[in-house]
């Protein structure tokens, strides 16, 4: 059967952009843009040369010690976080991070101090934290009573937290912790974000600490 010349030209500029697509595959399989399946917030701590090394351990009352807390946003668009900053010893309940999002949960414990922060999608902020405590050594026990905590010159009340002696780290161990809350603009509301980040912080004890 005898091919038209339109019939030719179309044959042949057919052929031409079959040939120019499977050389391009290449190329388009490394630019093609997938569609993100995982959506997440980073959470971390960093020590005052904002290294993940020399973290502050055994604290001295009223002597300050500073830290740098960094929040990672890959949500996809800007999102607005609160900081809820609290306290806690070896026996009060602590927030989870583990499990489906939706079987996390933060403290019972109320907030010492809220930090707000908007963070751009892919960019990262760092918050820095000074923070100092003051307590002493209950007379009658062997038990370390906080008096108050100071953070980012914020004098905070913490007097109703007692902690116990622990034989086997040999210390007084309280946790200062940072747990993360989203903005939802569905709910219109603050919601557990389902992650935290925390110190382990020993309550050294001298002659300076007993009354």
């Amino acid at each position: 059967m005898l091919l038209s010349i339109k019939e030719h030209s179309l044959l042949y500029w057919t052929g031409i952009c079959i040939i120019a697509l499977l050389a391009a595959s290449p190329f388009l399989s490394r630019t093609l843009v997938h569609p993100r399946v995982e959506f997440f917030t980073e959470l971390w701590i960093l020590d005052a040369d904002r290294r993940g090394e020399n973290y502050p351990y055994n604290i001295t009352r009223g002597q300050t010690y500073t830290i740098h807390l960094g929040i990672t946003n890959h949500l996809g668009c800007c999102a607005y976080y609160i900081v809820q900053v609290k306290f806690r010893n070896q026996s009060q309940p602590a927030p989870t991070s583990f499990g489906p999002l939706k079987n996390r949960s933060p403290s019972i414990l109320p907030s010492l101090l809220n930090i707000s922060v908007f963070v751009a999608n892919e960019q990262s902020v760092e918050i820095p934290i000074t923070f100092s405590f003051n307590y002493i050594l209950d007379e009658h026990s062997p038990e370390i009573k906080l008096l108050s905590l100071k953070l980012n010159e914020i004098l905070l009340n913490i007097d109703n937290c007692l902690i116990s002696w622990d034989p086997e780290r040999k210390a007084f161990q309280g946790f200062l912790f940072f747990e993360l809350w989203l903005y939802n603009i569905t709910t219109n509301n603050f919601h557990y974000h389902g992650c935290f980040t925390g110190l382990w912080l020993n309550m050294t004890i001298s002659s300076e600490n007993l009354r």
